[in-house]
């Protein structure tokens, strides 16, 4: 029986491949000998997200100039590729690193980029996006969280479910209606860092049938300040 050889991908390159040597070496060594108790426990501990930080493996596609690694997706892609080569999926750091921190760096202004940038490439700050509610799902246009101003700050209120890294975040883009008269163009991205905000509360640690490792969580907002993306 012949076994066909994947060809190598068009946009693979020498530093790439020693990238991606390194990303496997840093899974084998910090992330699997963990991986059972994570999985008993229902979260990756933060000391491994900071090791990751590190190591230059959070934000590997930020500019420099925010405290990332400068890279491309493809280092993105390549850590996305070993988490799963290596077993340890449950790890969110592919949220961390290619959903939260763009939205950041292409939305937010530069004074939020060099506020929060800088201390997600460290570790210092976890990210997750908050946009699954009970009741809703992901259909954003019939979510029931709100946000109001009040003295210049956003004020949340509603709940959210299935939230990856739900239990670690302590910086969480909400997604809530800031006016629901205009249907989706009255839906906003607010930042939350809940390290000390009022009204903010985790709630289950959500079973799952895969990702054992992974915390994907209930969250609640009762009047939390965040500030507008």
């Amino acid at each position: 029986m012949m076994t066909q050889i994947a060809e190598r991908p068009t946009w693979m390159s020498e530093d790439l491949d020693i990238f991606r040597d390194a990303v496997a070496r840093f899974f084998e060594r910090e992330c699997v000998p963990k991986n059972e108790q994570w999985m008993k426990d229902g979260q990756v501990d933060k000391a491994t997200w900071r090791k990751a930080g590190e190591a230059g493996f959070l934000l590997a596609s930020t500019p420099v100039e925010y405290g990332g690694a400068g890279g491309t997706f493809a280092h993105e892609a390549i850590i996305i590729d070993e988490l799963g080569k290596a077993g340890v999926d449950g790890f969110g750091i592919a949220l961390h690193n290619a959903i939260v921190a763009p939205y950041i760096l292409h939305y937010g202004s530069e004074e939020q980029r060099q506020k929060w940038l800088p201390r997600l490439a460290t570790g210092e700050l976890i990210a997750a996006i908050a946009m699954t509610e009970p009741g809703t799902g992901s259909d954003l246009q019939s979510i029931k969280t709100s946000a109001r101003i009040d003295g210049g700050d956003y004020v949340i209120n509603g709940s959210k479910t299935f939230i990856t890294n739900g239990q670690n975040a302590n910086l969480i883009i909400v997604v809530a209606k800031t006016d629901p008269k205009l249907g989706s163009k009255g839906t906003s991205l607010i930042v939350v860092e809940t390290d000390g905000a009022n009204g903010f509360r985790r709630g289950r640690n959500l079973e799952k049938v895969g990702m054992k490792a992974q915390d994907t969580s209930e969250l609640f907002f009762d009047d939390v300040r965040g500030a507008d993306e």
